[in-house]
């Protein structure tokens, strides 16, 4: 197999766990490739188990739990996600909103765990949901832990724009991190849903350096300004405890 093969199939990989489930026309369209390509890369997937075909008419392709196994069966993410899952629950239970983990993945973060809330209105974002840095409450943690070269950097590329408010202007986004800082958690009111608030904190490594983050989200009319400081301190808390947790484990 070429390299320009393996890249393609890797790439295919990606789209349909980011689309799925997908017919073959629009993962071709998604990747700028002929459908001929394209068709020839999932049959070869599919005879090694990684992704499937579902029942006519619509006959989508999706992964199949072999892709979760390998990556499982590596321990990628995982050891962060074990020792979140207890500080998680304890803050989902003295929140009672959704509660959601998420990695960074390039230039987004990817939610790999999520508790979620009791209530019927919730906020909810599927296992492995791409997020952009600069949309959501996870994401604005992380990059007010990140390095100033690394928000720079991150900051000459497009800002995606989710919502009307979105953060998209890069001094106000500037500010917006400043004051993150200062205060330990972010707030993102309606930035990545309309009608959802979430707020957020970053989970950094012995090093200092962020990981991951965390967060609770609800609907707006339930978390309210008034439950900002209660809620920012107990996810700013959360993602401290879940760093504490990682470095024991890891020495």
């Amino acid at each position: 197999m070429s390299t320009q093969s393996v890249v393609t199939s890797i790439r295919v990989i990606e789209a349909i766990s980011e689309l799925q489930p997908v017919g073959l026309s629009e993962l071709a369209r998604h990747l700028s490739l002929s459908k001929a390509t394209v068709l020839r890369v999932l049959t070869t997937l599919e005879e090694l188990g990684w992704v499937a075909q579902g029942a006519p008419p619509t006959s989508t392709w999706a992964t199949t739990f072999h892709a979760y196994a390998v990556v499982a069966r590596s321990g990628i993410g995982t050891n962060l996600r074990d020792v979140a899952l207890g500080p998680m629950n304890h803050l989902q239970l003295d929140t009672t909103e959704t509660v959601h983990l998420c990695v960074p993945d390039g230039e987004s973060l990817i939610v790999i765990e999520r508790l979620d809330t009791p209530h019927v209105l919730r906020a909810f974002l599927a296992l492995g949901t791409r997020i952009p840095l600069n949309a959501s409450g996870t994401g604005l943690a992380f990059l007010a832990a990140s390095s100033d070269s690394f928000v720079e950097e991150y900051l000459e590329g497009p800002l995606e724009q989710r919502t009307a408010r979105t953060h998209t202007d890069q001094e106000n986004l500037w500010a917006e991190l400043r004051q993150i800082r200062t205060r330990g958690y972010s707030i993102n009111e309606g930035g990545l849903s309309d009608g959802i608030t979430s707020l957020g904190a970053a989970i950094v490594d012995p090093l200092g350096a962020p990981v991951g983050s965390v967060s609770i989200s609800g609907p707006s009319n339930r978390i309210v300004p008034e439950k900002y400081e209660e809620f920012g301190a107990a996810v700013a808390e959360t993602a401290k405890v879940i760093g504490s947790q990682l470095t024991a484990h890891n020495r």
